[in-house]
């Protein structure tokens, strides 16, 4: 991401990319994180968006990739990191990241999910990535680019949530951290950032909810993924 963001992709070796990429993918369609490394819908997500960037999308078994997404779907509409493990938004944004760059959204029961993401919503104006946990300003972005990807952003209060992302600012550093009065990093400053913008805010560029990067870099390199309305 970065290097296309800086028009530079020509600083590293593809092809040989693509294959460390093929060889992270078992019988079943997953995807390791390294070589011993174990199964995750982070990594399905990992691989597709890499090879979508670099226009390689075809270099995986995309079938059977897919069908390894869809068996990590629950009974509410969420995703787990595996087949039985518990929805978590974290999970879902990869998996539905995964099927927006695989052109298969319609597979999703979009208002089951929906309304599992938009209860994550609490009465701070924050979201949280499971019940019963504290609001956090990351899942201002992976529960809300999913919501998104699924055409349901306006099923939660979004000024409230933009109050709560502007209260983790601090005033002194400009960063963000994961709640008001919370030490600031780069993580929750990209996410916070990031949130605000899929909001609306005006003074900040239009980012992808797939790919987590500018609308206009994704246009010069013609990678646009489908969503639903």
């Amino acid at each position: 991401q970065i290097l296309i963001l800086y028009d530079s992709l020509h600083v590293v070796d593809v092809n040989k990319i693509v294959e460390y990429i093929q060889d992270l993918q078992k019988e079943d369609g997953s995807f390791a994180g390294d070589k011993w490394g174990e199964i995750d819908t982070r990594f399905s997500f990992c691989a597709a968006a890499t090879l979508a960037l670099l226009g390689k999308l075809d270099a995986i078994n995309v079938g059977k990739a897919v069908e390894f997404v869809l068996s990590c779907m629950n009974f509410d509409g969420g995703f787990g990191c595996r087949p039985g493990s518990e929805s978590h938004a974290g999970q879902i944004y990869c998996c539905t990241g995964f099927l927006a760059i695989t052109d298969q959204l319609h597979q999703i029961n979009v208002d089951l999910l929906g309304w599992w993401l938009c209860e994550r919503q609490l009465p701070s104006g924050g979201l949280n990535g499971r019940p019963e946990k504290l609001p956090d300003v990351c899942y201002s972005w992976w529960v809300l680019a999913s919501l998104k990807m699924i055409g349901r952003l306006h099923w939660i209060d979004r000024e409230k949530l933009r109050c709560f992302i502007l209260a983790c600012q601090d005033e002194e550093t400009g960063g963000f951290a994961d709640r008001p009065g919370d030490m600031v990093d780069p993580f929750h400053t990209l996410f916070g950032i990031a949130g605000l913008s899929l909001l609306g805010e005006e003074q900040i560029k239009a980012v992808n909810p797939v790919f987590c990067m500018p609308e206009d870099v994704l246009r010069r390199i013609n990678v646009q993924p489908e969503l639903v309305s």
